[in-house]
């Protein structure tokens, strides 16, 4: 009987590895995935260990399919991309409640018009001032929020609709 690797328990490669084995026992081991996905036990162990120094894309693809675990393309580009680290995305997968709660939220319609406002008078002259720099750095900090959350739902929905993850009803 194998047993949990401790010092990968918080990794998400390990941790979507070993939520996808309750679907495919071939994934419970390392030999049983890298067998899967192609690649050698060592490489593996070693993206769950955190010992990559650049997992290559193909390999991160490849295991984010296979695990049905989509966030892990995003903890990819977060994580190890010079320019995905750049982008609003969300490594994070809640509840699909706990989601749309969020969204919803940000979406206020006099929240939106807040912004809508906010937006046309620092357009309205065709430049931005230094005075105005301070509110367009407000309207691209909500933005950011609203991408990450849109980002996490998209997310949800991915793994859903292949298959299973946060928010499927059992039954």
């Amino acid at each position: 009987m194998g047993r949990d690797a401790t010092k990968a328990s918080s990794n998400p490669w390990y941790q979507a590895r070993k939520k996808a084995a309750m679907y495919d026992d071939r994934l419970c081991s390392r030999e049983g995935a890298a067998e899967r996905l192609g690649m050698s036990v060592s490489a593996v162990a070693d993206a769950e260990l955190g010992l990559s120094k650049c997992m290559p894309v193909d390999k991160a693809v490849l295991m984010a399919d296979l695990y049905n675990a989509p966030h892990l393309l995003n903890h990819y580009c977060l994580n190890e991309c010079p320019i995905g680290c750049r982008l609003s995305l969300s490594d994070e997968v809640h509840s699909i409640d706990r989601v749309t709660v969020k969204l919803l939220r940000d979406l206020k319609a006099e929240r939106l018009d807040e912004l809508k406002d906010t937006l046309i008078e620092i357009a309205a002259d065709g430049k931005i001032s230094e005075e105005e720099k301070p509110a367009l750095k407000g309207v691209l900090d909500y933005l950011d929020t609203l991408a990450k959350n849109v980002s996490e739902l998209k997310t949800i929905g991915e793994m859903v609709l292949k298959g299973g993850g946060p928010g499927v009803a059992d039954g």
